[in-house]
């Protein structure tokens, strides 16, 4: 049976057990501060600050608008991390949405965003960030011609293979290129900020009527934010280990409130940058807003910004990978997937199988190539379960006050978050419908045909218990356990 009694360990430093003549396996407390704030910010910045701020301004028409977009949006991540920080003071597990949604409302709506999120919205995530890696990666190599297909999807497939084989290895080695490549890609943007200073304090500006051309239009402001929002997104990856965090009653909060502001700042004066150096006609007709900066502000040192767009890439889909393979894994933990996949590795302490499922997943996308109209839809999907969280914590402040918790968010904070939710979710169905949002729909509650017999029943054929054991023989996996807090 998937759903197994699992036993707590004393000690929230050990990683093994010996009582009742059972040893006892889980993951190691190996996430500090620094890598906290590594994970939320090296996630967050990867391709989109250097490929939307010229969508965000096609969206708005006038730059002072798109940059009040940016700021809005670094907001809005602020308050939802906030609000998740206090979600992750009460329940003390890793899973993110997927164990709040679980211990607030239940195992079937818990299930069916397990279900959509390890399936569909974590692999093809990272699919799309390791296929922007490979464009930037292999286009050196094909001057002014595109590159073919083939090799970038070659070079993708080879970036999942590579993250694969680095967090089954070892946390502390995931989480240590996370630390060098996040301080790589914020000094990339420091470059970019300051020469954008440099650039103004020559007297080059493009603020002389800013406002003009502004679009007021309601679409129009809800695509520009999805647009900005996706520059943003990864500011809730730290509550997905919430287990492996040192401390993570001050760790989390304090992760939250460096990394966000931190990014939200330099994407602000990144973006001023870029209108300092370019006209907005120049940066709508902009493949890559970035490059275009690179070449007009540093010459023949314009390959240093496709380098770190490159760098950058690979470590947001490593922040990925390590988060999105934490989400299978605890929902195999809780009997929502195949048992195999909630165990670890006896030696790394790495939840080797469900990465390994994760990785497969995002491969089979990348071969195909056929998720680019549901990546398009990722903010609504994502932003329908950020919203039942929001609510989640609600409920939780005001029917359950008593509960202990060592961080407390003003209410109306999540309050802001949960309209902004409802906003974002209804607002491209109210305006324009279109039919991918349906299919996205029906692949959510195509969940309830496997919910019932395999999790609500437990009809699990016999076989998968003889699978599962050759499995966890092949791999050296073995059962997990979890502190109750």
């Amino acid at each position: 049976s998937t759903m197994r009694k699992r036993k707590t360990s004393d000690s929230p430093h050990s990683s093994t057990d010996l009582s009742e003549g059972k040893e006892k396996l889980r993951l190691k407390q190996e996430v500090g501060l620094i890598s906290g704030v590594s994970l939320i910010a090296g996630t967050m910045i990867g391709s989109g600050i250097f490929m939307s701020p010229e969508w965000v301004l096609h969206h708005m028409g006038s730059p002072a608008s798109s940059l009040l977009i940016w700021a809005a949006c670094g907001l809005l991540a602020t308050f939802g991390a906030l609000s998740y920080a206090e979600l992750g003071t009460i329940i003390k597990e890793s899973g993110g949405e997927y164990i709040y949604i679980l211990r607030i409302f239940g195992s079937f709506p818990a299930f069916l965003f397990a279900y959509t999120s390890v399936i569909l919205v974590r692999p093809a995530g990272l699919a799309a960030v390791c296929l922007s890696f490979a464009e930037y990666a292999v286009a050196p190599f094909y001057p002014g011609c595109s590159s073919p297909q083939v090799v970038i999807k070659c070079t993708a497939a080879a970036c999942i293979l590579l993250l694969t084989v680095i967090n089954c290895l070892n946390v502390r080695l995931a989480t240590s290129i996370m630390n060098i490549f996040t301080a790589a890609k914020l000094l990339a943007l420091l470059v970019i900020a300051v020469g954008g200073v440099v650039l103004l304090a020559k007297g080059q500006t493009c603020f002389q009527n800013a406002f003009e051309n502004t679009t007021a239009g309601i679409r129009a402001v809800g695509v520009a934010f999805y647009q900005g929002l996706w520059s943003y997104d990864g500011w809730n990856n730290l509550n997905y280990v919430t287990e492996e965090l040192k401390k993570p009653e001050v760790t989390l909060p304090r992760a939250v409130m460096i990394a966000i502001p931190l990014v939200t700042c330099l994407y602000l004066l990144v973006n001023v940058s870029y209108l300092a150096a370019m006209t907005p006609s120049e940066m709508l007709s902009s493949g890559a807003v970035a490059v275009t900066w690179g070449y007009k502000v540093l010459g023949g040192w314009a390959w240093l910004i496709s380098l770190s767009v490159a760098l950058s890439t690979f470590g947001s889909s490593n922040g990925t990978f390590f988060s999105g393979g934490r989400v299978c894994y605890i929902a195999a933990r809780e009997g929502h997937m195949p048992d195999i996949l909630s165990m670890a590795h006896v030696r790394c302490l790495t939840p080797s199988p469900a990465l390994l499922f994760t990785s497969a997943m995002s491969l089979i996308m990348v071969i195909s190539g056929n998720f680019t109209s549901i990546v398009n839809f990722f903010s609504f999907i994502a932003w329908f379960f950020y919203g039942m969280t929001i609510t989640g914590l609600l409920y939780l402040k005001i029917k359950k006050p008593e509960l202990p918790r060592s961080y407390k968010v003003p209410i109306i904070i999540p309050i802001i978050v949960l309209m902004a939710a409802v906003y974002l979710v209804l607002a491209p169905i109210i305006d324009q419908p279109q039919i991918e949002i349906l299919y996205i729909v029906l692949f959510i509650f195509s969940g309830v045909i496997l919910y019932f017999p395999l999790v609500r029943f437990k009809c699990h054929p016999r076989f998968l218990q003889k699978v599962t054991l050759h499995l966890q023989l092949f791999l050296e996996v073995a059962p997990t356990t979890k502190d109750e807090n």
